[in-house]
């Protein structure tokens, strides 16, 4: 334990047990919450110095500076807002609610109160992504054009949600982050194969002001398990492949060549190839430098990378996806 931040953990489900691991190493985990029986049970074998209690308003009365929330998606408004008003600081999974006017109530209670609001979109915190920032940063890779994502395997079917709002929010946190912009208009289509009126894929299209494209597309019914981001510049290529184990970015220097593109009538547009690079990564957990930069950020009172208005950004885009969806493709502008 390198830290002396107190924090409680609420949900110990799909995602809880992990963040409650890295608390426990990181900080003062002082008392873990959840409804069921089952897993409190296993919190206790596990964590015996660790408080386990059912009801979160007893872990509000604790002696606690922060709370995690790894709940279901449609209990985070309640639960966030109950932790703020109750004075703690507050790290919540994404989405960080499930309307934009209840994540606006929530940013702006945090500023009142002057308490850190963190949400859990994990892949900002990825090295290998903030490798690719960097290489979009420094003009490597000359200006982005456009930027796609496949997030697919087979499995694990959802019921309560569909794969934009299960999936797709990781990848749209990504394209805002690496792209430094927010989106003015989204159109999606998807399909319900499975369950009807839960979407099994979906394919998200954001347009830019400055121009530039992205498209997002989600599935849990698809025979391949992709996790793979690629970035087409003026000058390189570049894709991010997480399902790799080392080389996870891979840099081509593939383009149209300099000069006006058509040589004369008639002709083709001069095509560009070159090497293809590797670059070294120093992989660490993403979890663990999203769990730090928490503590850190409630330590120090500075802004966390994806605060409250981060997610609130985030889940603009993945409201107007779903309005979309709902109008069958139609574009929705993203105010």
């Amino acid at each position: 334990m390198d830290r002396v931040v107190r924090v409680g953990v609420i949900g110990y489900g799909y995602w809880g047990p992990n963040l409650v691991r890295n608390f426990n190493r990181l900080a003062d985990l002082k008392v873990c919450c959840d409804l069921d029986e089952g897993n409190r049970a296993k919190i206790g074998s596990l964590y015996p110095d660790v408080a386990v209690v059912r009801d979160f308003d007893e872990m509000l009365g604790m002696d606690v500076d922060a709370v995690v929330i790894a709940t279901s998606a449609p209990s985070h408004y309640e639960l966030a807002k109950k932790a703020l008003g109750a004075g703690k600081h507050v790290f919540v999974e994404k989405p960080i609610t499930l309307s934009t006017e209840t994540a606006q109530e929530l940013v702006a209670l945090a500023d009142e109160k002057k308490l850190t609001l963190m949400v859990g979109h994990l892949l900002e915190y990825h090295a290998a992504v903030n490798e690719v920032k960097r290489y979009i940063e420094s003009g490597e890779l000359g200006q982005v054009r456009y930027v796609y994502s496949q997030r697919l395997n087979l499995g694990k079917v959802r019921q309560d949600e569909n794969a934009l709002w299960s999936l797709a929010p990781h990848d749209i946190s990504i394209i805002l982050y690496l792209l430094g912009e927010e989106p003015d208009e989204v159109t999606c289509r998807g399909e319900s194969y499975l369950t009807e009126g839960v979407q099994d894929v979906v394919f998200c299209t954001l347009h830019f002001g400055s121009g530039k494209l992205a498209n997002v597309h989600v599935s849990w019914l698809d025979p391949h398990k992709m996790r793979k981001l690629t970035v087409v510049g003026t000058k390189k290529m570049l894709v991010f492949d997480d399902m790799e184990s080392t080389d996870k970015i891979w840099i081509y220097d593939k383009g149209v060549g300099d000069g006006e593109g058509y040589l004369s009538y008639g002709e083709d547009v001069r095509l560009r190839f070159g090497d293809i690079t590797i670059p070294f990564v120093q992989m660490v957990e993403p979890l663990a430098t999203e769990c730090r930069h928490f503590l850190d950020c409630v330590e120090s009172g500075q802004t966390p990378r994806s605060d409250g208005r981060d997610g609130l950004r985030v889940l603009k885009v993945v409201e107007a996806a779903q309005s979309s969806l709902e109008q069958r493709g139609a574009p929705v502008a993203i105010g």
